[in-house]
């Protein structure tokens, strides 16, 4: 890819802007950056480009534009763009051609789903590492795919959103995997099939492509998207069968990386080595598992990677114990299908939800978990949509709702948590929404989850009698 003199044009100014820009400039095109918010543009002073606010058309002379994720394919821009016959690609589209100017491209292991992408790259990263390679998870992450290949690293565990696939062409990863797919991102596609083929061209150029026994959805984009000759591999939680990854017992088996599948089998890891536990955790293990042979990482690997993985904040996470309940901050579960893999990890649970549900149905999991519930506490704007669907699947459940006027609605979830639940339960933070209607995203749900609890604990601790004296 040749970009000397060629006229880019840069739509957002964002962190992707801020790690697409200086590449550009570095390979000699002529960039040009718009924003809707003129204030973000100011952070690019310096790099070389010409900023220009609230672009609705390409400049005269643009021969591509790179877009970031957060502009919609029916953007005035990216219409116009279409109309004039411009090529539109997002930055890890972009990240790929650039990396294919290395003398040794690095090689990737993308990762994509509805739910799980976080913890199974962040795995995947720890296994590669164990083996010994030069690897870095990145992509939507947080650590943007071209500030990875500008670092040099020989090996990318990389999370793709449906937005970064869209504007994908030639993408070829050495290994892919859909995790499962649910109803999400539908008002940024415009239909559950739109954003299933979004997610499908994953595989579109794939090595080897990995799929989820479990989740119809995942077999289904491997079948319509996977080149005619790559190599296919499944992972269910059953004994696997030739060519898969499965449970025997307590043991992690590959029956597909091995000389004989028909015959022979690899033992990976233990249950206990996988954190945070649960059967949708064990899955994204089997998928990270899966990439990582078919980088040809040793068994021993596996089982050591998964041991040194640090699960990211927000994720299933145990915050504290007071009076034999535990709480668990799962607030990354911002959709149903997510909260419904933390659910169905405990067996008796007082259940913290609500917040933005945008359009999605929630009675598929109620209905799945009635029989775990000890009670339900509700917040957030679309609260009445979950209460509704309680009444109807789990009619016996008692249901507390936060007042929207109360000063700090987390805290008083959790005082009304904590009065429902008995000694071995477990209270869950797993809203299956959005936060941005009380909070700034779910990172601040979860803090403020955790600290709901600590000042539970520290009440609890101060209400024991002393030992006199």
């Amino acid at each position: 890819m040749n970009l000397a003199g060629t006229r880019v044009l840069v739509a957002g100014a964002g962190v992707t802007g801020k790690s697409v820009v200086p590449v550009l400039v570095g390979l000699g095109a002529l960039v040009t950056v718009t924003d809707a918010k003129p204030d973000r543009l100011t952070e690019l002073e310096g790099l070389g480009a010409e900023l220009v606010p609230g672009l609705t058309e390409p400049p005269e002379g643009t021969q591509l534009v790179v877009t970031t994720p957060g502009w919609r394919p029916t953007a005035p821009l990216h219409v116009a763009a279409a109309a004039a016959g411009i090529e539109v690609i997002g930055d890890v589209e972009l990240a790929w051609r650039v990396g294919q100017l290395r003398e040794n491209p690095p090689v990737w292991l993308a990762v994509t789903g509805t739910n799980g992408k976080t913890t199974t790259v962040g795995m995947l990263e720890s296994i590669l590492r164990a083996g010994g390679l030069n690897a870095v998870a990145c992509g939507n992450i947080g650590y943007a795919v071209l500030d990875a290949i500008q670092a040099g690293y020989d090996v990318l565990a990389v999370e793709l959103s449906s937005f970064q696939l869209h504007w994908s062409s030639t993408l070829a990863p050495r290994a892919s995997v859909v995790l499962n797919l649910a109803e999400d991102h539908i008002d940024w596609h415009g239909s559950m099939d739109e954003y299933a083929a979004a997610k499908g061209k994953v595989h579109a150029r794939s090595h080897t492509v990995v799929h989820n026994l479990a989740d119809e959805w995942s077999g289904r984009l491997a079948d319509e998207h996977a080149p005619a000759d790559a190599r296919r591999v499944a992972f269910g939680l059953d004994t696997p069968r030739a060519g898969e990854l499965g449970l025997v017992e307590d043991l992690l088996i590959d029956r597909a990386f091995v000389a004989d599948p028909a015959a022979s089998a690899e033992e990976l890891a233990t249950l206990a080595d996988v954190r945070p536990a649960g059967p949708h955790n064990v899955a994204n293990a089997y998928a990270a598992a899966a990439l990582a042979r078919a980088q040809g990482v040793e068994a021993d690997a596996v089982a050591k990677g998964l041991q040194q993985y640090q699960p990211a904040p927000h994720r299933a996470a145990e915050v504290g114990e007071v009076g034999g309940v535990r709480y668990i901050n799962d607030s990354k579960a911002t959709n149903p299908h997510a909260a419904a893999g933390s659910l169905r990890s405990h067996l008796d649970v007082v259940w913290i939800a609500g917040g933005q549900l945008k359009g999605a149905s929630v009675d598929e999991l109620v209905a799945s978990i009635a029989g775990r519930l000890r009670g339900v506490v509700l917040l957030g704007v679309d609260s009445p949509v979950i209460a509704a669907a309680v009444a109807r699947h789990a009619p016996d459940v008692p249901v507390n709702h936060v007042r929207p006027g109360d000063d700090d609605p987390m805290t008083a979830a959790v005082s009304a948590a904590s009065a429902m639940a008995r000694p071995g339960d477990v209270v869950l933070l797993a809203p299956a929404a959005a936060s941005l209607d009380m909070f700034t995203g779910y990172g601040e749900r979860g803090d403020a989850f955790a600290e709901a609890v600590r000042v539970l604990r520290d009440d609890a601790a101060g209400e024991k009698p002393s030992d006199g004296g």
